[in-house]
């Protein structure tokens, strides 16, 4: 334990004047020369000590189960708030389709491809500004405070596309409204997926990951939950029509969640936090320090100064933010979800109802194949097993028109959501070298795949309704083609590791870091 009082008597609060807690906001989050794990956590020897705090020897706990413990409760609890916000990010951006079924396209004149374009602009703004948020978000001591306004930001725009139609130019009102919205939201995943990675080691992470991005699934259910509702009750309330009011809601309760955020979403281990003791801040950065075993230290030096570089110029970033791109044209059928339900001939309201089950069974799924994944270290075969269900969905659903099999095609298709966040895991696993190059690869990877959204917008045409045979076609392909990837992937990480081994044979050395396969 430490003595938490100075040489005056007085106890030691870390911001005990104005001045010292906006310096504390604003200062940068850790010298990159300082740097000495893969996640750029700052060793426990250059922990920095309040200048009126008598000099002690902080006893290392990272033996104690029982605080490590107590770590991984309160950021676990924290990741479920994320997970709130989450949710809500994704409602947000793909409740033009619940609304597209109570008459947006009629009340904003949209023509012939203008409601896919409205779908594909979202991700033009997501991704511009993925990678320079990453690095931004990776220099500064808060970012609580960046992502909170962030959300803020996203619920007032989200409030505003609701506005549309009362202002002049409909589509194009919308178009800039949607394009703002993808500029605002790109800031919290790839966000969250760095801090998540400065927070978890390697056999943690993945089933967090899944808790996170399993949001998106309880998006796509309860979102549908909540519009069938708003929709079905809303419509004239106040001279407004249904989908307006759909909008209107979101975008309130995605501002009072941001105002919650303020105080909720964790900053890095390297800032002093309320939630943490003084042990369990040094044990959370001595973890980070544990997983850079066996990685030259000298090397991160100088990674940290130019992540950017390094990150792009590394090929394996490449390959599997290609791969994970490809993949993400075959999981484009989550953003016409609703419109593929509707193929079964239901109203509206019953369509949206349909719609809940099975992403809540996909979620399920997902943590279950995340957390196994983590247990047995395998990334590659917990990404098949998805895909391959989410294929055997879309031969369903090309080869019968029966309502039943439809229905049933769609619990295949959302199966393959998971195979997204292992994909993502397993990237995240693959650079050990720096928190700045990761922060960057993983806003790249996001941003790549963003940009395959933009085309598969295009995949779902409504003239290709409603068997819309030619988009599984197209989802069948790109997911055979990124499997294929991964699985060159696979071998070349293996042969790495086997190459790891017989060095370290050859010289005597401990067992160092091995990547995932």
């Amino acid at each position: 334990m430490y003595d938490r009082k100075g040489a005056s008597g007085r106890t030691y609060s870390p911001f005990r004047s104005l001045r010292q807690y906006l310096h504390s906001l604003l200062a940068p989050a850790i010298d990159g020369d300082n740097v000495a794990a893969s996640n750029g956590v700052p060793a426990i020897a250059n922990t920095e000590i309040p200048p009126d705090v008598e000099e002690y020897t902080p006893t290392f706990v990272g033996a104690n189960p029982e605080v490590e413990r107590n770590l991984l409760r309160k950021l676990d609890l924290r990741v479920w708030f994320l997970v709130l916000v989450y949710i809500m990010n994704y409602m947000d951006r793909n409740n033009m389709a619940a609304a597209r079924l109570k008459g947006l396209e009629e009340d904003l004149r949209l023509t012939g491809q203008e409601f896919n374009t409205l779908i594909s602009v979202l991700f033009i703004g997501y991704g511009i500004m993925q990678i320079p948020s990453n690095i931004y978000l990776n220099r500064i001591r808060r970012p609580s405070l960046y992502l909170s306004w962030c959300i803020l930001m996203w619920g007032i725009i989200s409030i505003s596309t609701g506005q549309c139609q009362l202002w002049s130019c409909s589509f194009h009102a919308a178009l800039a409204s949607r394009f703002l919205l993808g500029f605002c939201e790109a800031v919290y995943y790839p966000g969250v997926l760095l801090m998540l990675s400065r927070w978890y080691k390697r056999d943690e992470l993945g089933l967090r990951m899944a808790y996170f991005t399993g949001g998106s699934s309880l998006a796509n259910a309860f979102g549908s939950l909540i519009a069938s509702g708003v929709l079905a009750t809303m419509d004239g309330k106040l001279g407004y029509q249904a989908w307006r009011w759909l909008f209107f809601c979101e975008g309130v309760l995605t501002c009072m969640i941001a105002a919650s955020a303020f105080f909720i979403v964790p900053d890095f281990p390297t800032t002093p936090a309320f939630w943490l003791t003084s042990e369990e801040r040094i044990l959370a950065q001595k973890r980070m320090e544990e997983e850079s075993n066996g990685i030259n230290h000298d090397l991160i030096k100088v990674v940290e100064g130019s992540g950017l570089a390094k990150a792009l110029t590394d090929w394996k970033v490449w390959w599997l933010a290609i791969a994970l791109a490809i993949l993400n044209v075959a999981l484009s059928y989550s953003f016409f979800f609703p419109t593929l339900a509707a193929t079964m001939g239901y109203s509206p309201t019953i369509t949206l109802l349909l719609c809940a089950p099975p992403w809540i069974v996909g979620l399920l799924t997902s943590f279950y194949v995340m957390g196994h994944s983590d247990r047995t270290g395998d990334r590659f075969w917990h990404i098949v097993g998805p895909v391959s269900m989410g294929i055997i969905g879309f031969v369903l659903a090309i080869t019968s028109t029966d309502t039943l099999a439809r229905y049933l095609s769609l619990f295949f298709m959302t199966q393959t959501s998971v195979s997204y966040i292992v994909l993502l895991a397993w990237l995240s696993n693959s650079i050990p070298e720096s928190s700045s190059k990761r922060a960057v690869s993983i806003a790249f990877a996001n941003t790549l795949s963003s940009t395959s959204n933009i085309a598969s917008s295009y995949v779902w045409p409504a003239a290709w309704g409603p068997s819309y045979v030619n988009s599984f076609l197209i989802c069948i392909l790109t997911a055979s083609v990124s499997l294929s990837m991964l699985w060159v992937y696979r071998l070349h990480m293996i042969d790495l590791n086997k190459e790891a081994e017989t060095n370290e044979c050859a010289l005597g050395l401990p067992t160092g870091f091995r990547y995932v396969t």
